[in-house]
């Protein structure tokens, strides 16, 4: 998921039938500071926010997920609105990426991944 903030609106008089009455938007993706990072882009509305708020988003394959079960043509989908950021730092708690939850560690042994930690832990 990126971060981006919504721009403008996209009025389409005729499109694929799998996106009718879905709202497309014009996106600027940004960094966590707020600063604009990379081209805008367009995006459907999965959530139901306006211009000016802040976003999160899928590209890809993923980006029509948000619609399943039903098949929308999607390269980018708005998946949540951003009430806040915290990029934290200076005794937040929070912890460093390398030891963030749901990551697996790599084994001592030279495996990796979730499943040697699994068969260690059979093991024991």
């Amino acid at each position: 998921m990126q971060l981006a903030k919504v721009v403008g609106t996209v009025v389409a008089t005729v499109k694929d039938s799998g996106l009718e009455g879905r709202t497309l938007l014009v996106i600027q993706p940004i960094a966590p500071s707020g600063a604009p990072s990379g081209a805008p882009l367009v995006a459907i509305d999965g959530v139901g926010v306006g211009a000016g708020e802040k976003v999160m988003f899928v590209r890809g394959r993923e980006a029509a997920f948000a619609f399943l079960p039903e098949q929308v043509l999607a390269d980018a989908s708005i998946v949540g609105k951003v009430d806040s950021v915290d990029v934290g730092g200076g005794g937040s708690g929070a912890r460093p990426p390398s030891q963030s939850f749901g990551e697996p560690r790599r084994s001592p042994k030279g495996g990796g991944g979730r499943a040697s930690i699994l068969r260690e832990r059979a093991k024991k």
